[in-house]
């Protein structure tokens, strides 16, 4: 059920031929609960889509009430007619909903560049029919959210109290941290207010989508969004509410893993042993972001060295030569020499798993990433094609 798991939402998604598949592209998720509340973060990118100028500016100004979503097209580099787009857009759903424009988020995705006047008839004119659609089915909605993803993604949680979280994402290329990674719609009917939302939601991010580093290509369209309807009236306990939050985005983010672009391996670089957090992000970061480590990885060649290379370029605080490097639970180097024979690790399957000990600390991060491929080279080099 995604979005529409928790009491307070309906959701829709249909096809308005923004994608030449004729597969689903404008979705809308609409919180009609009595105790609404919202938050949202965004890509850190400089350069920011139309959507994302806009729904920034219904975030500082209120609560959001809803949230319109279409694939097809980024409308961004569009110019003031682009944001006209958007204004448009909001305006048209709100009017729909009987809500006000400021309280309509708007996101998109696609290809850069695109947004003329037929990218926004096809959305503004559509609305209506949209909005006729709303209900507890919101299987199209995560449908329409879609690029080059190969499968939908979405997560629920059910707490002891009775109050849930769903939630659904698109993501397979450009996957960086920048506060969010992809498009997300996380939705709840416990009861929170704005403050409470936000700070969970970052908290959330964090150590899920942040973490994320796929590629090492950071989005101009990035966005994570919370909704609460309050529909159970089940106030909840803060910490409580994070750690369920913190699952749905954990088990979003390994999703969005999985279906990486051309990727043939899911790596997991656990850092241990580091003087802080801070020190083992960055360096779990550092062998993500390394192509020389991603293209071994894709040839099923556990190269350890390169590891040591990768983390040597940080500014994190440890001795490189009491490093301890682990591949798939075999150790193959010990305080920086070798230690067990590389034949004895096997790469071959798909979940892959790095271990850096340094040996400086006791904080701790994991860092998802994927292998460089000749599919996700051929992809990227013909998507505007």
């Amino acid at each position: 059920m995604s979005v529409t798991y928790p009491q307070g939402f309906r959701a829709a998604g249909m096809a308005v031929g923004l994608k030449s598949t004729g597969k689903p592209d404008l979705a809308l998720v609409v919180n009609d609960g009595p105790h609404p509340a919202s938050a949202a973060v965004f890509t850190s990118n400089r350069a920011q889509a139309n959507p994302i100028l806009w729904s920034r500016k219904v975030m500082l100004q209120g609560t959001a009430r809803g949230i319109v979503l279409n694939s097809g097209g980024a409308n961004y580099f569009t110019g003031d007619f682009g944001y006209e787009t958007t204004r448009l857009t909001a305006e048209a759903v709100a009017k729909e909903i009987t809500a006000n424009s400021d309280e309509i988020l708007v996101c998109s995705t696609g290809l850069i560049g695109t947004g003329d006047q037929v990218f926004r008839d096809k959305i503004v004119n559509n609305i209506g029919e949209l909005v006729s659609q709303l209900g507890p089915d919101s299987s199209a909605a995560a449908s329409a959210i879609l690029t080059t993803d190969s499968v939908t993604k979405t997560a629920d949680y059910t707490s002891e109290a009775g109050w849930r979280i769903g939630a659904m994402a698109k993501g397979a290329g450009m996957l960086a941290p920048g506060l969010a990674t992809m498009l997300v719609v996380i939705t709840t009917d416990a009861q929170i207010d704005d403050a409470t939302a936000d700070r969970a939601l970052r908290a959330a991010t964090a150590v899920s989508f942040d973490r994320l580093d796929s590629d090492g290509c950071m989005s101009t369209n990035d966005q994570v969004t919370l909704l609460a309807s309050g529909a159970t009236e089940v106030a909840v306990d803060e910490s409580e509410f994070v750690t369920a939050l913190t699952e749905v985005c954990d088990s979003l983010a390994q999703q969005l893993q999985a279906d990486a672009e051309g990727a043939s391996h899911d790596i997991d670089i656990e850092v241990r042993g580091a003087a802080s957090a801070a020190d083992a992000i960055e360096v779990g970061r550092s062998v993500a972001r390394n192509n020389l480590f991603k293209a071994a990885i894709f040839g099923n060649d556990p190269n350890w060295g390169r590891v040591l290379a990768a983390i040597g370029t940080t500014t994190a605080d440890f001795d490189p030569y009491q490093v301890d490097v682990s591949f798939n639970g075999v150790r193959l180097c010990h305080a920086g020499a070798p230690d067990r024979a590389v034949d004895e690790c096997d790469l071959t399957p798909r979940k892959t798993h790095v271990l850096i000990d340094l040996r400086s600390g006791q904080s701790t991060a994991t860092i998802r990433t994927n292998d460089l491929t000749h599919d996700y080279v051929h992809e990227n080099s013909a998507y505007s094609s």
